[in-house]
Order: C-alpha cells, then structure tokens, then sequence
C-alpha cells in the first residue's frame, strides 16, 4: 500500500482497479471513504484485518476442513466481533464507507461482505460475492455444493429461502421461462461489487441531493465504467449543479454526440446555452 499513499484519492483508486484480474477488493472499497474522510488511515484498517485473521489463525488446527472454519469464522465475526447489519440506520452512507463499519461493527450486507470476505481468505476460505437482486449476498463452494450466506448474520439459505427473496423482483410469479436460480448465484467480479456499492452511495446522494458527493462517487463510477456514456452524463449533471461549466460541458456533450436521440436529449441541449456562456466568462 506504501507505494499508492501519496497520490490523490482519485489516482490511488485508478491504480487499484486498472488490472481486471489483480483487484484487491478490500483496499479498494476501503479506499472510496476517502471521499469522505481524506484523512482516513488506511494502514491502520488494513492491520486491524490482519489482527482479526491472526487471532483466528491461532485457534485453528491445521487439519481443519472447510465447513467446521466456516463455523468458527461465523462465530467470530458476528459473536465475538459483533457485526451486524445496521437495521436502524440502514440508509445511512456511513454503511458503505469501511474504516466507518469497522470502527461501529454495522453496515449494509455489501460492505459487511467485503470485510467477511477479506478476513476469509486470509484464513483460507474462498468466499465469493453475489450480486443478488435487493440484498447482497456469499458463497463458498465446497465438495457437497454451494454454502449460500446472509452476510447480515452468516445464516446459510436454503434454495426456497433464495426463491422467496428472488419473487418480489418479477411483476408476476416466476415462470419456467424465467431465468434460473443458479443465474443469480454467480460469483461476483471485484469490478462488479465496487460498482454496486458506488451505485448504493449514488442513489443515497441523488435523492436529497448532495452534489459535491454524488460528484466524488461519480469520478469513481467513470474510472470503473469508462464505456458506460451514462455515467459521463451524470458527472456532467454533477458538475454543473457545482457551478463547473467547462467539465459539465465537456462530460454533456460527450453524451448527447453518442446518444443524440435519447429521451433526455432534448432537455439536455437546452443547458448548453447556458454552460457554454459561462464557460467564456471564466476565459
């Protein structure tokens, strides 16, 4: 990490995510509380993780099998360290944001997965992520199938309890044409967990608005999704609610030369008027 502490937020974040397949997931989420606390100490959280595994480490044999480590890591986690998900403040951004997490023991599924997840593997225990629909979710693969978990409590779910969750998310019952259960259950990239839960801060900062955040979770939705013009729109968006006329026209105009027949176009081009005029004034 020694190597990465002097750039800028934004920079340490690209240098993380550049590598598809090298994402070190933990540094990286750990990495957009930045945003909200620039003097974060982020060694400092890294060590605190590296604690929890030797303390676990210690207490394993070392023919231990898969599932009694699932156990005791269980234990661990949500008995002795106490995390929890954070039911009576779920909507708060302090549930995304790591060392927060860490420091109160309460989150979102997402984030509590993402510390669970570190902690696992440095124990040996390949947890993966799922994006599930409305409530992110774990797996770990042994030789008798997939062990589902709840990263609320660590609770396994049974394939009807996953179903049941999966209902609400189709306008009428699921049919046999419908997609599979084992559809949902993919492994989820470092990529895709980092992009959901920036788009969980998003919504929270769109919706009251905070615009000087929402722009921060932006920057990094843009370095994480480069194809993806949308995200460049809403950055604009951004910039221009933050009086930053050139960048907003910049990330606009991109949109509307790829997209000049979206349903936004129109009212899109009605601001560029605006943004272009100011842009001279600050020339």
């Amino acid at each position: 990490m020694a190597q990465y502490t002097m750039l800028k937020p934004l920079d340490y974040f690209t240098s993380l995510v550049q590598d598809e397949e090298q994402i070190p997931l933990f540094e990286a989420a750990l990495s957009i509380a930045q945003d909200d606390d620039p003097a974060m100490d982020m060694s400092h959280c890294v060590l605190e993780i590296d604690k929890f595994a030797a303390r676990l480490k210690r207490r394993m044999p070392a023919d231990i099998a898969q599932i009694p480590k699932l156990r005791l890591l269980n234990n661990f986690f949500y008995q002795e360290l106490g995390f929890a998900g954070n039911l009576n403040d779920y909507y708060n951004p302090d549930n995304s944001y790591l060392h927060k997490v860490l420091a109160t023991r309460r989150g979102i599924p997402i984030s509590l997965a993402v510390i669970y997840m570190e902690l696992a593997g440095q124990i040996g225990l390949d947890v993966k992520g799922i994006s599930f629909p409305g409530h992110f979710l774990m797996k770990l693969s042994v030789k008798s199938g997939d062990i589902i978990l709840d990263p609320f409590n660590g609770t396994s779910l049974s394939r009807e309890e996953l179903e049941e969750r999966l209902e609400p998310y189709f306008l009428n019952r699921r049919s046999p044409n419908d997609p599979p259960l084992s559809s949902y259950l993919a492994d989820a990239t470092p990529r895709t967990i980092l992009i959901r839960m920036l788009r969980n801060l998003k919504a929270l900062f769109a919706e009251h608005p905070h615009w000087r955040q929402f722009l921060n979770v932006q920057q990094r939705l843009v370095i994480l999704l480069p194809d993806e013009i949308i995200e460049r729109r809403d950055r604009g968006l951004a910039y221009a609610n933050l009086d930053c006329p050139q960048a907003a026209l910049s990330d606009i105009e991109a949109y509307l030369a790829e997209c000049p027949q979206a349903s936004d176009a129109d009212l899109l081009r009605k601001r560029l008027p605006g943004l272009r005029a100011a842009t001279r004034k600050l020339n």
